[in-house]
């Protein structure tokens, strides 16, 4: 492994496996591409953490969020598109490095990720969006849209299904700031976009449940 310092964190850099130039083995790929070369897209991204479900050959939205998630961290622009910067980062298998160690889930807000860190190191490295510091109203008071940093452990949680309230629907919500929670969206943009909480995929948020990554009690670095 070799490690270096990001202008947003610290990167880890594993596994090389080519030049990462657009090419005929690294084609530009996007939403609606098919093929081998997407599943060969899709295997490098779980090698890395990156997690984008079970390698199918088709590149649909799981596949653009894990995509995100990657340019998130190269310090790419963030439109879910793979071409030859994007094949660099993943050819060169740029990854994120923990901040506080030990057993945690970490918001990373500058870029704009969670990380699933286990022993010290990022097991799984997800796309989110949270507060975007803008000023919205609840009940009648005026409230600005942050996720504060600062440490945490979730201690509630609502499973089977979305959680709906005056703000919208939260999918499988586990909460740890208030009414601040790690949760499912349908609407996971690149870009700080929520009242507070912090948005993954519904089928991210289904995967961290079900492989227990997530459950009550877990600490949730913000920062």
């Amino acid at each position: 492994m070799v490690t270096g310092a990001g202008a947003t964190g610290t990167l880890a850099v594993v596994g090389l496996i080519g030049s990462g130039t657009a090419s005929a083995a690294n084609p530009v790929l996007q939403t609606g591409s098919k093929g081998s070369a997407v599943t060969t897209l899709q295997k490098r991204l779980n090698a890395l953490g990156y997690w984008c479900g079970n390698p199918d050959g088709a590149f649909g939205a799981q596949t653009k969020q894990a995509v995100l998630a990657v340019q998130k961290v190269a310090g790419l622009a963030r439109d879910g598109v793979v071409g030859a910067r994007s094949w660099d980062a993943l050819n060169r298998g740029v990854r994120p490095s923990s901040r506080r160690g030990g057993n945690r889930i970490e918001v990373d807000k500058s870029r704009q990720i969670v990380m699933v860190v286990r022993g010290g190191s990022v097991k799984y490295i997800f796309n989110t969006s949270t507060g975007n510091g803008q000023t919205f109203t609840y009940y009648g008071r005026r409230i600005k849209a942050v996720t504060p940093s600062g440490e945490y452990k979730t201690y509630r949680s609502v499973t089977s299904g979305w959680d709906y309230g005056a703000l919208g629907g939260l999918y499988r919500p586990f909460y740890f700031n208030g009414g601040i929670a790690l949760h499912g969206s349908n609407d996971i943009p690149a870009y700080p976009a929520s009242h507070g909480c912090c948005r993954m995929s519904c089928a991210a948020q289904d995967f961290l449940i079900g492989s227990k990554l997530l459950y009550i009690g877990e600490a949730v670095s913000v920062y």
